[in-house]
Parts: structure tokens; C-alpha cells; sequence
């Protein structure tokens, strides 16, 4: 005769068994995933929903990612620390602001990767709105009924969305990175400098300005002039230099929006799309399965800030010497 904990313990090892086959599953469906949507003309399509507001948020997400790196490394301390609680309300804070491609990478993680029912509501902004399509979805019910209340179950849809948040907020990261390696190569072939970002590169674009415009105004002719200041160089004023870098800062920001178009391939090239997928899928079966708290990790905002203080010490080592 079977016992009733023989059956509990049966059951346990069945739905161990199913899930553990289910993620296994997500797994192998990575490298086509990244092959439909992170290669060309998939990332195209992507990037489509970038026209618009997402020109906008770029330049405001620059501003808040230091504070969102800040706010997250708290959270991973908390982790450590095992104050789960603080730890998850900290990782819970949305600072930067959600991209309408970030929406959508979510939505195509949800839909594609994860291969769950997606209504149209839960595309739109209201993140509560994918919480509760998550929880409703047939893949996740018998995880979702091993919680021990429905209080649970809300607070893992939140975690769960929250994941895909950070994992889709990477993009804005590798936007930063783009555009600032690129910085970079115009900087060592226009100006023969290192110019890690706009901070480094606005005072070598405004002198150029200078320069041409000094040149065009010579009253002698520009023949002339071309010479005068080949030798005479003119400085930039420091008005001029602001407003070089706002408008630096301004084109910065709409590159940065469409940045994926060239980073998407050199990613999936390279493996580091699948690698971050697989980080993903590992953290959501640890928070479905044995009901984790550990956060997702985006190593990628720590190198986008590492960039930006590389141009912050380049500037001010250009000050110094000159």
C-alpha cells in the first residue's frame, strides 16, 4: 500500500521533473531566439518601435543610470547580506525609464522565448498588467500554486517582471557602450585623440568650429586665412564648447536610440546575447522553482558608468594640460 507521503513526495519529483524539462527546453530555444530578433533584419524590426519617445528617454536615461547602478549594487549587497526583503524592495525600484524597445523586447521574451499566452493589454506600459499574464499562464500554474498564499503569487509576478525590466534595461547599457566606442574611433580619426565620450570630444569639435569659422570671417580670404590659423590656431570660447556638447549630447542620444541596429549582431556574434539569456532563464527558474530572490545580473551598466568615468578623468586631464 502507498502512503500519502509517498504520493506528495512522487508528485513533487513529477513537477521537479516537468519544470526542470520546461527551462531545459527555453535553453535550447536561445540561439534561435537571438537568430529571429538580434540579428539582421530582425533587430530592424526591433528597433522600428524606437521612433518616437525613445529619442527622448535615451538622453534622460544616461542622467538616471548612475543612480540605477547605485541602487542596484545596494541591492546585491543586501542580497549578500541576507536582508532578502530590503534587497528586493531596492531591485524592485524602476529608475530608468522603459524604452518602447524594451517593452518590446519584453513582450518577445514573454511571447517567443517563453512560449506564453500574451494578451494585448499586457503589451502596453502598466508592468501589472504582464504580472498578471505571467501568473495566468498555463506553463507556470503548478509553480504558481506551490505558493503559499495569493499575497505570494502577486509578489513573484512582480519579481518575474521586474527581471525581465532589468534584463530588457541592459539595451540602454550597450547603447551607452556603442555610442561611446564610436566616440572613439571618430576621435582617433578626426582629432588623433582618445575621446571616450562627448565630455572629451566637445572641446576638439568646438575648436574645429572655431578654426572654420575664424577662416570664413579672415579678411584676407579663406586662402589666406587657412594659412593665418594653420599657425595661429584659434580656442574655442567657453560658450562655444557648451553648446557643442549639448548638441553632441542631443545626436549622442539619438544614435544611442538605434544603437542596437549595430550592436544587436556583434552581441549575437559573439555570444554574449546568449550568454545573457541564459543568465535570465537561470535567474526565473531559481525565483519559479525554489522561489530565490537572487537578482538579475547586468554587468553591463557597470561597464557603461567605467566608460563614462574614463571621459570624465580624459577631460579633466586635457584641462590640466593645457
Amino acid at each position: 500500500m502507498v502512503s500519502s507521503s509517498q504520493v506528495t513526495t512522487r508528485a513533487a519529483g513529477s513537477h521537479l521533473s516537468h519544470n526542470s524539462a520546461y527551462f531545459n527546453g527555453l535553453r535550447a530555444e536561445v540561439d534561435g531566439f537571438v537568430s529571429r530578433h538580434f540579428t539582421w533584419p530582425g533587430t530592424f524590426r526591433l528597433h522600428g518601435a524606437a521612433f518616437g519617445l525613445d529619442i527622448l528617454r535615451a538622453p534622460l536615461n544616461v542622467m538616471l543610470a548612475p543612480m540605477f547602478l547605485l541602487i542596484r549594487l545596494l541591492a546585491v549587497i543586501c542580497f549578500r547580506l541576507r536582508l532578502t526583503r530590503l534587497s528586493i524592495w531596492l531591485a524592485s525600484r524602476r529608475i530608468l525609464l522603459r524604452t518602447s524597445v524594451a517593452r518590446r523586447v519584453e513582450a518577445l521574451i514573454v511571447t517567443d522565448l517563453l512560449g506564453l499566452p500574451l494578451a494585448a493589454d499586457a503589451r502596453a506600459r502598466d508592468p501589472a498588467a504582464l504580472a498578471r499574464a505571467i501568473l495566468a499562464a498555463p506553463q507556470f500554474r503548478e509553480m504558481i500554486r506551490q505558493r503559499p498564499d495569493p499575497a505570494a503569487a502577486e509578489a513573484l509576478g512582480r519579481r518575474i517582471v521586474s527581471t525581465l525590466a532589468d534584463y530588457a534595461g541592459t539595451r540602454s547599457a550597450v547603447a551607452d557602450m556603442t555610442t561611446a566606442l564610436c566616440t572613439i574611433a571618430f576621435g582617433a580619426l578626426v582629432f588623433n585623440a582618445l575621446t571616450p565620450g562627448m565630455i572629451s570630444i566637445a572641446p576638439g569639435v568646438a575648436d574645429a568650429l572655431a578654426r572654420t569659422t575664424a577662416i570664413t570671417n579672415f579678411p584676407l580670404g579663406e586662402t589666406l586665412g587657412s594659412a593665418w590659423y594653420g599657425t595661429f590656431p584659434p580656442g574655442a570660447s567657453p560658450g562655444l564648447i557648451g553648446v557643442t556638447l549639448a548638441a553632441l549630447i542631443m545626436i549622442g542620444s539619438v544614435f544611442a536610440a538605434f544603437a542596437g541596429i549595430l550592436a544587436d549582431p556583434v552581441q549575437s556574434r559573439l555570444g554574449i546575447h546568449r550568454r545573457r539569456l541564459l543568465r535570465l532563464i537561470d535567474t526565473l527558474e531559481l525565483a519559479l522553482t525554489k522561489d530565490s530572490a537572487t537578482p538579475f545580473t547586468a554587468r553591463e551598466h557597470l561597464y557603461a558608468r567605467l566608460l563614462d568615468i574614463w571621459d570624465a578623468v580624459a577631460s579633466l586631464l586635457r584641462v590640466f594640460r593645457s
